[in-house]
């Protein structure tokens, strides 16, 4: 690959790096590898060798990564549950019969009305209390 070539995939990382850091606010993804893709792009516009240029990448990138993330951790807090964690443990209304293998079932929890299939593939009929058991994607795993 020509020197021009380097510099500008190298700018490529840096730009996808940050756009996936800005994408995902307070995570702290991907910064340290568009750091290192920076100065592995700064490595390319002095003319050194691509291994070198790799090199600098993965150096950089691990560096900053251990000594910074601990630091970083302290700004962002305690991870805490988002809404549908919460849910586990709730009681919702079955409000459309459940059944597995007819891959049918509505729950209402809070007001809110959830696809739901049984976690022990029993059938339980609307009208049924039942507990949330799990989560998966939008879906609610009960139980009587």
């Amino acid at each position: 690959m020509g020197g021009t070539m380097l510099i500008v995939a190298w700018a490529i990382a840096f730009a996808f790096f940050v756009i996936v850091e800005v994408a995902t606010p307070g995570a702290l993804v991907s910064i340290w590898l568009g750091i290192g893709a920076l100065f592995a792009m700064f490595c390319a516009v002095g003319g050194l060798p691509l291994w070198v240029q790799l090199l600098v990448f993965v150096i950089v990138s691990t560096v900053l990564l251990i000594v910074t993330r601990p630091f970083a951790r302290k700004f962002i807090g305690e991870v805490k549950d988002t809404n549908y964690e919460l849910n586990i443990g709730k009681t919702a209304i079955v409000t459309e019969d459940i059944d597995n293998e007819k891959c049918l079932g509505r729950v209402n929890l809070d007001g809110t009305h959830w696809a739901a299939v049984s976690a022990d593939d029993a059938f339980i009929p609307a009208g049924t209390s039942v507990t949330v058991r799990e989560v998966s994607g939008a879906k609610l795993i009960v139980a009587k």
